[in-house]
């Protein structure tokens, strides 16, 4: 599902909304979502799953072409966690699901 699929179910299923209210709606909550992860804090929405960051350490690696050694900085990187509720929906659907393109 793509941000505009969400807008517009949600524009769907709320005849209080318009499609430009549910895009407010779905962009001040993404907003919100991504500046508490930025800085540093969990997003929880219970049922669904948790938002997080992770840390990974500042490392050595090896350039691919040359083989010198090359220092990697430390990343900050989003994580999710699917919800018990979540992981059960999606444990009962089929081994295969169509695509959507």
């Amino acid at each position: 599902m793509t941000r505009s699929e969400l807008v517009d179910l949600l524009a769907e299923h709320s005849a209080q909304l318009t499609r430009r209210d549910a895009e407010a709606v779905v962009g001040i909550v993404l907003g919100a979502m991504g500046d508490a992860l930025a800085r540093g804090n969990r997003v929880e929405i219970r049922g669904f799953g948790s938002f997080a960051i992770n840390r990974r350490p500042a490392r050595v690696g090896h350039n691919p072409r040359t083989g010198q050694p090359i220092e990697i900085a430390e990343l900050r990187v989003p994580h999710f966690k699917p919800g018990k509720e979540l992981r059960e929906a999606v444990a009962q659907q089929p081994a295969h699901p169509e695509k959507n393109g």
